[in-house]
């Protein structure tokens, strides 16, 4: 059975045959990597630079039922021994009724890397990628880099790293409250969240910490000091699971800020 990633995918691929002449003259994305600095532990901070034309968007980690989940291979690097990509805070979009989540104009994305040892750091970077405009199309971008140990920061992703979500505690969240219940097949989730308002209507966006498993966008409404959410989880390919509700990552998106929660506390 094909995934739901799959079909996707799939869709998209015969959209982009079908209007193939118009997305290649447009030119949806140009890339560049950004070396960056070395930081006095030894990490390294450098970050992918995407432009995208106008009308143009692409996706967040989570991107909604409309979106194409970006995926990254780093195989050909040398002197990593892990590494982590940071998400800017990212938009809402709304088209035929369909919620998606990810950003639009410039998107600078932060590369943390600890490397191995000393010297320098060999990046090879393949990044598969969804594109929206009227169309969904999907893209694959291939950037190589040797990263020396510089020490001048940048202020373009220095400016992407201060745009991160508030952790919890910096957005004053208290008791994260889940309830996991069986439902046809799959489960719901229902959380209560004692935090602050980030302002206006706000959206969350809930992931199961497991790649093989859907969320569906969730219910989001406020009583008083406590926002709740309802969403529903189901296997991609039809198998029983189990959620760890220490793993069940909730990210809520209001006017004034956004705010990453990692984890139920009751």
């Amino acid at each position: 059975m094909l995934t739901r990633l799959t079909q996707t995918l799939a869709a998209c691929l015969v959209l982009a045959s079908a209007l193939a002449a118009p997305v290649a003259a447009e030119e949806p994305v140009t890339a560049q990597l950004r070396p960056g600095w070395r930081l006095p532990d030894g990490d390294h901070i450098a970050a992918l630079h995407l432009t995208l034309a106008p009308g143009w968007k692409t996706y967040w980690r989570a991107p909604g039922d409309a979106g194409i989940p970006p995926l990254f291979d780093w195989a050909g690097s040398r002197n990593i021994a892990s590494l982590g990509v940071v998400w800017p805070t990212p938009h809402v979009f709304w088209q035929s009724g369909m919620r998606s989540i990810g950003y639009k104009d410039d998107l600078v994305l932060p590369i943390r890397i600890h490397p191995r040892g000393p010297g320098d750091i060999h990046l090879e970077t393949e990044m598969q990628m969804g594109l929206c405009k009227d169309i969904c199309v999907p893209h694959t971008l291939r950037i190589s880099a040797r990263l020396a140990p510089d020490t001048r920061p940048d202020p373009m992703i220095a400016s992407a790293l201060a745009s991160v979500p508030f952790t919890a505690r910096e957005a004053s969240v208290g008791r994260v409250r889940c309830t996991v219940m069986p439902a046809g097949g799959g489960l719901t989730l229902r959380t209560e969240i004692d935090m602050p308002s980030s302002g206006g209507a706000e959206d969350a966006v809930i992931e199961a910490g497991l790649p093989e498993v859907w969320a569906s966008e969730p219910s989001t409404h406020r009583n008083g000091n406590t926002l709740v959410t309802e969403n529903r989880f189901m296997h991609m390919d039809g198998k029983p699971f189990m959620i760890d509700r220490s793993r069940v990552r909730i990210t809520v998106l209001g006017d004034d800020h956004a705010v990453d929660i990692q984890g139920c506390t009751g």
